[in-house]
């Protein structure tokens, strides 16, 4: 069976002089769009932290506990999360601007759970609290102060896991690390 196409009334078409006119109009919108995606209405997609400064030097963080090593874990976090999410380069102290130093004040533990059979310590909580300044070495000037500034981490000691300590201390360090860092963004 042959069908013939149904005829298309003239109305639906626009005459060529439309055409012209709309064109511009398209192509000014079309213009308009395409910079507004490109240029994303001025938003950016980092991290904001002073930009007067390029360098930092993070010296081993001062250790008033009976936890030996944790100082020399966090000042090494710090260091490789200064290096991966700022722009400061971590030097050392001869040739840096700013400095960011510290101590670790407290490192304590907390049971979370314990086991239904013998009562042991099934889940520990571990808590490292540091005091930190962040300083302009050229003027003295404190950019950044925190006190009893605390990170988590937890370990499984009991069987089947059998976690040993340093497991929640490198959890706590690394938090610790990360959020220090994020402290030293610039204010809005």
């Amino acid at each position: 069976m042959l069908t013939t196409p149904l005829p298309i009334p003239s109305q639906s078409l626009p005459t060529p002089s439309v055409c012209r006119r709309l064109t511009p109009a398209l192509l000014c919108l079309a213009t308009l769009v395409t910079l507004l995606l490109a240029t994303g209405c001025g938003y950016q997609h980092k991290e904001l932290f002073p930009d007067q400064y390029a360098t930092v030097s993070v010296p081993i963080f001062g250790n008033r506990t009976f936890y030996r090593g944790v100082e020399f874990d966090l000042s090494e976090a710090l260091i490789k999360e200064i290096e991966l999410r700022t722009p400061y380069k971590a030097v050392p102290g001869s040739r840096a601007q700013t400095v960011l130093e510290g101590n670790i004040t407290g490192i304590s533990q907390r049971q979370l759970s314990r086991t239904r059979t013998g009562g042991l310590p099934e889940e520990i909580e571990v808590t490292i609290t540091v005091d930190f300044v962040w300083k302009d070495l050229g003027t003295g000037t404190v950019i950044r102060e925190r006190r009893g500034f605390e990170s988590v981490g937890r370990y499984v000691p009991s069987l089947p896991v059998s976690e040993p300590f340093p497991v929640a201390q490198h959890q706590a360090v690394q938090r610790l690390a990360t959020d220090i860092v994020s402290t030293m963004r610039a204010d809005w």
